[in-house]
């Protein structure tokens, strides 16, 4: 037995009864989708269609400018505003999230990543991270009810 010797596999993109493996309806409405999905983009890009997913603004009624340092793949340091220690996480879990999410931003815009961000309650409730140096945005509360928790200790602690 040669080391290219399969054992008489042929392969090939058919069973032995010639039935298609994906049927190719099945491959046609996926292209189709692709199609009307860019369809759609570039019609809302292009006639500049408003964010429909953008939450209803609200008064601020507090704000929050916090640092977030990350020194590893989990852990996080969040700095007051006075450069005091406000929490260091060996586990950030959520907190590491938010910060990597920043980190990454800044760094395609060639902003410094320890800079401040602020952390903003609204009148109608919502806790959002908006960086006033990029477009980056998290609304805080609609990561659930513990990913939400993890920042409101935080902020009692401010």
């Amino acid at each position: 037995m040669s080391s290219t010797d399969n054992g008489g596999f042929k392969p090939g993109f058919k069973r032995d009864d010639n039935n298609d493996m994906i049927p190719v309806g099945l491959i046609r409405a996926m292209f189709a989708l692709v199609a009307v999905t860019l369809a759609l983009v570039t019609y809302a890009s292009v006639t500049g269609r408003e964010k429909a997913a953008i939450p209803a603004t609200a008064p601020i009624v507090e704000q929050w400018s916090i640092q977030m340092l990350g020194h590893d793949a989990q852990a996080v340091t969040v700095l007051r505003a006075d450069g005091s220690v406000l929490a260091d996480m060996d586990h950030g879990g959520f907190v590491t999230v938010i910060q990597n999410g920043l980190m990454t931003m800044r760094r395609r815009h060639g902003i410094d990543p320890t800079l401040p961000i602020d952390i903003i309650r609204f009148e109608n409730g919502r806790l959002a991270a908006i960086d006033p140096l990029t477009d980056y945005r998290v609304e805080l509360t609609v990561f659930g009810p513990e990913n939400y928790a993890a920042f409101e200790a935080m902020l009692q602690k401010y």
